[in-house]
């Protein structure tokens, strides 16, 4: 175990992180950047104490278990994951959780579809990447907190209940029912992942409907090839849906295409030149 390469590397994971990422509010009184040691500690379910010591490389080596804390509250990849067990003397195991590193090659495959709006998803349907397009098509995701870009809790717990929730979308009840079963599965792989348990347990106290399908214990989804989105500026954008699945990360690809010579290809189209404004629609 290097104690000193293990608490240099757990503090510049910690000093990298915002507040904001991690839904925390940033305060007026913050002398360093990042997170607080306590901050830390709590995202990682260990104690302050043990937590400052591993920093000061002054705690006895800490167990494969003990590590999955911090590698979930700091954000690390997959191979700063193995560096960490490696600094700390303890082989890795498998991924505490669902990742949400997205691959150089996927970000840039988003940027070279243009004419497409395109979206990245955890398996907790989190959408960790995005492009212009599908900002201006579903939302600005960049101006959300992260908690409020994850699709399922948005469509089981959102605001939108009548008929128009998640974006306004045509096939809203037939994507609740699919989350709810692709969610059993997620929640199946990563069983001991806290968030996952904790994501479960918000769905089925807030929601009867969520709590309906996933007494059902069913896990196959049907797919979806078709959805309309309403859209204030540009009105109903019907478009193709296909989705490529990332399978070593546990991620997909979700593609958004219209109908070529279609009046929808040109409301995309209208949208691509317009970005993320919105016009208020009359009432």
């Amino acid at each position: 175990m290097d104690r000193r390469e293990l608490a240099a590397f757990l503090r510049s994971r910690r000093e990298r992180i915002s507040p904001a990422d991690v839904g925390l509010p940033s305060g007026p009184r913050r002398r360093t950047p990042g997170l607080r040691r306590e901050e830390a500690a709590q995202l990682a379910f260990i104690s302050t104490e043990y937590y400052t010591r591993l920093e000061q490389a002054r705690a006895p080596r800490p167990s494969r278990e003990v590590l999955a804390g911090p590698a979930r509250a700091l954000r690390l990849s997959d191979a700063e994951r193995h560096l960490l067990h490696h600094l700390a003397g303890a082989p890795p195991g498998p991924p505490p959780g669902p990742s949400r590193e997205v691959r150089q090659s996927i970000l840039d495959l988003l940027q070279r579809l243009p004419n497409a709006a395109a979206i990245v998803t955890s398996a907790t349907f989190d959408v960790i990447a995005w492009n212009a397009l599908a900002a201006a098509l579903m939302e600005d995701f960049s101006a959300l907190p992260p908690r409020d870009r994850n699709l399922v809790r948005r469509v089981f717990l959102g605001p939108h209940r009548q008929g128009q929730r998640l974006y306004g979308v045509s096939d809203a009840e037939a994507f609740a029912r699919s989350s709810a079963r692709q969610l059993r599965a997620t929640a199946a792989r990563y069983p001991d992942d806290p968030d996952v348990a904790q994501l479960v347990g918000e769905l089925l106290s807030g929601s009867e409907e969520f709590a309906r399908l996933w007494a059902s214990h069913d896990v196959c989804a049907e797919p979806t090839l078709c959805k309309t989105f309403q859209h204030p500026l540009v009105g109903p954008v019907t478009v193709n849906c296909d989705a490529l699945d990332i399978t070593d990360r546990d991620q997909r690809v979700i593609i958004y295409t219209a109908t070529p010579g279609s009046p929808s290809e040109e409301a995309l189209r209208l949208l691509s030149v317009v970005g993320t404004q919105r016009m208020d629609v009359p009432g």
